[in-house]
């Protein structure tokens, strides 16, 4: 009977770790590649791609002469068509902001700098749901949080034996428990 009971145990813990294992897959995927991106965030932008193009201004432009044909001619140069607003930051200088763009303009120097500003594929939306950043999605984030704390559990007892968590698993979990204990005594002692 109690043979009967473990065997029907161990068969409901292998059922639930795979079939949230293959729920929880894509999730764990996009946590991970957005994990990695937040870690190097001063390495680059994992949000946004920023694109700056040089442009060169003709001679005969003068920023004494800015009016709404002026300030369209030279979006014309960077392929925009339609600008928010512009201002002049200094004397002989203008800066025009387009939807997500921008171009300081340097009459001066006859040098102006486009920038444009994108949302980086993938790894945007991946980092809204790993900082909590969409309406709702702490709930469904503190579930997930917790399917990991079972799937991890469930995975523990999936072998049995020496290859189990009684054999070499015990020796792996002591081992996998090394790193964040060395880095909070180093942090105590920092």
């Amino acid at each position: 009977m109690a043979i009967k009971k473990y065997t029907k145990l161990r068969k409901l813990n292998i059922a639930t770790h795979r079939d949230l294992g293959y729920f929880f897959s894509t999730l764990i995927v996009v946590y991970c590649l957005s994990g990695l991106a937040l870690n190097h965030i001063d390495d680059w932008n994992p949000d946004f791609v920023i694109g700056r193009k040089e442009v060169f201004i003709r001679p005969n432009m003068y920023a004494d002469r800015l009016d709404k044909a002026m300030i369209d001619s030279l979006g014309k140069m960077v392929g925009e068509t339609q600008y928010k607003v512009y201002d002049v930051p200094s004397k002989g200088q203008v800066k025009i902001y387009y939807n997500n763009a921008s171009f300081h303009v340097n009459f001066d120097t006859h040098k102006g700098l486009y920038e444009h500003v994108s949302r980086r594929p993938v790894f945007y939306a991946s980092n809204l749901l790993h900082r909590n950043s969409v309406a709702g999605w702490r709930w469904f984030a503190d579930v997930f949080a917790a399917m990991l704390i079972v799937l991890n559990l469930t995975g523990l007892f999936i072998l049995k034996g020496r290859q189990g968590i009684t054999g070499r698993g015990k020796w792996l979990i002591a081992a996998g428990l090394l790193p964040p204990v060395i880095f909070f005594i180093i942090q105590e002692l920092v």
